[in-house]
């Protein structure tokens, strides 16, 4: 079935329960975490539905009829052949790449390499399975690339894996083929493991080429496990399903060793969800439409009423990397623009070290929205530029 608009502000704060519309007062503009305002496509909710109606509400011990849904998408979509057997079921993405780090890493003192500005729970995940952080920021002044000499420095230095994130959240940047070979071949000679979280991939824009890795790391020979969902691309977060998929034989060896009860904590009703989202392409294609219309009416609204704002475009997603380090709203403009502007976007520093002076948006939302939010922002900067202008007046004596 076709995209449909978004409801209203009134109606999602009237209906919806999650954190986008509970977590601040209503006349703060929520275009922070990554849900969208739109309604879950109708085959989705039929399938989820008639599971229900089945009363078909037990547990899971495998991925059962998502690992052949999957596979046919993966190789429709980016030409990656996928064995069925190397498809195991997480409960989510971030509980997924956690699972699999434990598998790889030593009981404790493990070192996983991260490339921030990256989605902040990669930290929490990394302490989570009692390893340490290594960081290589990405490249900003080569359009966000991986550091590959960065990378190379700190495996030749001594690390158990690396958390790539493709396509990149916050920048939305898919790394190219050319530098997923040059890693895969580097992860292949220092012997590193790589997870690769790949949830936003099936919002890959129009004309960018979206590579996933594991198919890169099968022919340099070197270890890998993708971490997925339909949960960004069809906005089913809450209903907690994804797959963890082993990219080669020593990786598939290692996938066996997942806890049996990760399968059993993984909704049923997420299953079915993801099993009938990943046939629909049509609302998907339709979704991507509008993104991309939002991500040139954002450009075009920080133009004219913001020209201090820089818009990263993004190659995938609907998440927008801005800088306001031109602004004057300072190294957290997030909480600048909640305070004053009541617009909630999320924080750069969230995101690493590199965010400073960085706040992600949420392009999910009707356009109107994203009037209302550069609005807000607008008027934010100009206020604050204002009373930094302004003369200081000598006091009367």
């Amino acid at each position: 079935m076709s995209f449909g608009p978004a409801r209203p502000l009134e109606q999602l704060y009237a209906t919806r329960s999650s954190i986008k519309w509970r977590r601040y007062p209503a006349d703060v503009l929520p275009v922070f975490v990554a849900e969208m305002d739109f309604d879950v496509e109708p085959a989705v909710l039929d399938r989820v539905a008639e599971t229900l109606r089945n009363s078909d509400t037990g547990y899971l011990d495998s991925a059962g009829p998502l690992a052949p849904a999957f596979a046919r998408f993966a190789h429709d979509s980016w030409g990656w052949q996928v064995d069925t057997d190397w498809v195991h079921l997480a409960t989510d993405v971030t509980v997924g790449v956690v699972e699999a780090l434990r598998l790889a890493l030593p009981e404790a003192g493990g070192r996983v390499v991260l490339t921030p500005p990256v989605y902040p729970p990669f930290f929490e995940m990394i302490e989570e399975a009692d390893a340490i952080a290594v960081t290589v920021p990405l490249l900003e002044h080569e359009d966000w690339a991986l550091d590959l000499a960065g990378i190379e420095a700190a495996f030749a230095a001594g690390v158990d894996a690396l958390l790539l994130c493709n396509p990149q959240n916050p920048t939305g940047r898919c790394h190219s083929l050319v530098a997923l070979q040059a890693l895969a071949r580097l992860a292949a000679a220092y012997d590193v493991f790589v997870v690769s979280d790949e949830v936003h991939a099936p919002l890959a824009h129009p004309g960018t080429v979206f590579t996933p890795f594991a198919p890169v790391a099968r022919a340099a020979g070197a270890r890998a496990v993708t971490v997925t969902s339909a949960s960004k691309a069809w906005n089913l977060a809450g209903l907690k399903c994804a797959v963890v998929v082993a990219a080669e034989e020593r990786s598939a060896a290692l996938l066996t060793r997942l806890p049996e009860e990760l399968a059993a904590r993984t909704s049923i009703l997420g299953l079915h969800a993801n099993v009938a989202a990943l046939s629909c392409l049509d609302w998907r294609d339709g979704l991507l439409d509008l993104l991309v219309a939002n991500v040139r009416l954002l450009e075009a609204e920080l133009a004219v009423h913001a020209p201090s704002v820089t818009a990263i475009r993004p190659d995938a997603g609907y998440l927008v990397w801005l800088d306001f380090r031109a602004t004057g709203l300072g190294d957290e403009p997030a909480r600048v623009l909640i305070d004053e502007g009541r617009v909630a976007l999320n924080s750069g520093l969230a995101f690493g070290e590199p965010g400073r002076g960085f706040a992600r948006l949420n392009l999910a939302c009707d356009p109107s929205t994203v009037v209302e939010a550069v609005r807000r922002i607008a008027a934010t900067v100009d206020a604050r530029a204002t009373r930094t202008s302004a003369p200081v007046l000598a006091r009367a004596v």
